[in-house]
């Protein structure tokens, strides 16, 4: 079956990343579907429009024309290359499939950018994929020893070899044989000749929701994709399940992988997901809004505003504001039009990226005490800058509330994290965490403070209702290739060992 590749490249691609220190946690990636639709192209780049927030390095989209399958990719934003009814009209039939990336596994390139594509024995098979498979480099030798030719450097070919050397007889159950290997996190939707297959992993660590619009059954990493596109949001994908929809419209839900305690990602609710999308059943507005009402209440602050640090901390500082009696103001106000084609002329014009994304309300908060609220603090050196930029403003005092644990451990489900050792949280302790960002206090939400936010009387130590790992070390599945590394390396004290429980998916 023929397959037709439109490579493009945007031509004043730079790197994506808002903060040019990487002082943030670079979001995930984000998957959508259509199949049964007269506009599955164009339904598919508008949802991926909706998505862009997951990933920003890169897009593709392959559809199916009921005979071929064809693909169009490009390093850059959705709008860059797929705005225009020429780009759309390149990518003709009833199903399509999309993927908005940044870069955990693999590098960037366009070789990497998603759906995968690869003709099978059974035919083609077009693959998008987010989360990140913790024993792909594992698997990879295994099967290079035994004749695979690999022609990206992605963990999600990893899934297409698998498919490609099983012996079940069905596309389907190749797919269930393949995933057995896989430890990890991943929301798959896969494109073969019969029909699509939607997938989450049995943890559920990955989101993955369906939708209906018209006859047209759709799949996207957040509900909000669907919302953009007028379809109806039916339920999200279970963990652990598999769904398959053919051409008649037929659906079929399996659960091949047995039952599982889930442990859908924390940090949706904090940062990952819009505030406009649901998940785990939730508003995720009012999830952030909860975080920030149970961090005024944990961590108190006499003050005269709430300022949130934005974009990302405005729900949870509005829902402080409301606990707490203080007035919320915008102190800061941040400039959406820093891009990724700001010319860098020099060093001093480099490190600026704070200034040029946010600026102080210089009027509104000299003179006041004021608490900064923000999602997270990473590396620590934008909450640094943001401090120093407020007291340069002429604020009397500088509080910092964070709306999430500590993040003290590297992620290896599909976010991208600096380095443990590069983790504020991970070098120092709260006091000497407070010193370097140099705010008059610093607090951060309890584990059991945020499990309460988000629905949960406390955190259940005993088998924890999300993944959480990021904040406390307790990894939900085996971690192989890092296991490896850290034998192979002897890296202490800052390589996150594999700190595993008994639920391994």
């Amino acid at each position: 079956m023929a397959q037709t590749d439109f490579g493009h490249f945007s031509g004043n691609f730079t790197h994506p990343f808002l903060d040019e220190d990487g002082d943030k946690l670079r979001e995930e990636c984000g998957v959508f579907g259509a199949i049964n639709s007269e506009d599955a192209s164009a339904t598919t780049a508008l949802g991926l429009h909706a998505l862009q927030h997951r990933g920003q390095e890169a897009v593709g989209i392959t559809s199916f024309d009921g005979k071929d399958f064809i693909s169009r990719r490009g390093l850059g934003h959705v709008a860059e290359n797929f705005s225009s009814a020429e780009a759309i009209a390149e990518l003709p039939g009833s199903m399509a499939s999309g993927h908005v990336r940044y870069s955990t596994t693999g590098g960037a390139g366009l070789r990497n950018v998603q759906p995968l594509y690869a003709e099978l024995a059974s035919g083609g098979f077009a693959i998008a994929h987010n989360g990140n498979i913790s024993n792909a480099q594992t698997l990879r030798k295994d099967l290079v020893g035994k004749g695979s030719i690999f022609q990206s450097t992605s963990d999600t070919e990893v899934i297409i070899h698998l498919v490609a050397t099983s012996r079940y007889p069905t596309v389907a159950d190749r797919l269930i044989d393949a995933l057995r290997l896989v430890e990890g996190a991943y929301a798959l939707i896969v494109m073969t000749p019969e029909g699509m297959i939607a997938c989450r992993d049995p943890l559920g660590i990955r989101p993955l929701v369906m939708g209906k619009l018209g006859d047209s059954v759709l799949f996207a990493s957040e509900s909000v994709a669907f919302d953009v596109v007028g379809a109806e949001l039916i339920r999200e994908v279970e963990p652990g399940e598999m769904l398959q929809v053919d051409f008649n419209g037929n659906i079929k839900s399996l659960h091949p992988f047995g039952k599982t305690a889930p442990r859908p990602c924390i940090f949706e609710h904090v940062y990952f997901s819009r505030p406009d999308s649901y998940f785990a059943g939730q508003s995720v507005y009012e999830a952030r809004k909860a975080i920030g009402a149970e961090l005024a209440t944990e961590a108190p602050c006499d003050v005269d505003l709430v300022v949130p640090v934005p974009d990302s901390g405005v729900p949870a500082a509005i829902g402080y504001a409301q606990q707490s009696g203080v007035p919320f103001e915008l102190g800061i106000i941040r400039s959406h039009y820093v891009g990724r084609t700001f010319i860098q002329p020099s060093d001093a014009a480099r490190h600026s990226g704070v200034k040029r994304k946010h600026n102080a309300n210089r009027g509104l908060v000299a003179g006041k005490k004021i608490v900064l609220i923000d999602d997270s603090i990473v590396r620590g050196t934008t909450s640094l800058k943001i401090v120093e930029m407020m007291r340069e403003a002429g604020a009397s005092e500088v509080h910092f509330r964070v709306a999430s644990p500590p993040t003290a451990h590297s992620c290896f489900y599909g976010v991208d994290t600096p380095e443990r050792s590069k983790l504020l949280a991970a070098r120092m302790d709260l006091e000497p965490m407070r010193e370097f960002i140099k705010a008059d206090s610093l607090a951060f939400i309890s584990i059991d403070g945020l499990y309460r936010a988000v629905g949960s009387k406390k955190r259940d130590k005993s088998c924890p209702q999300f993944c959480d790992a990021c904040f406390t070390g307790e990894y939900p599945t085996s971690l192989t290739d890092l296991a490896g590394k850290s034998q192979k390396d002897d890296e202490l004290p800052f390589t996150d060992a594999p700190n595993t429980d008994s639920r391994a998916a």
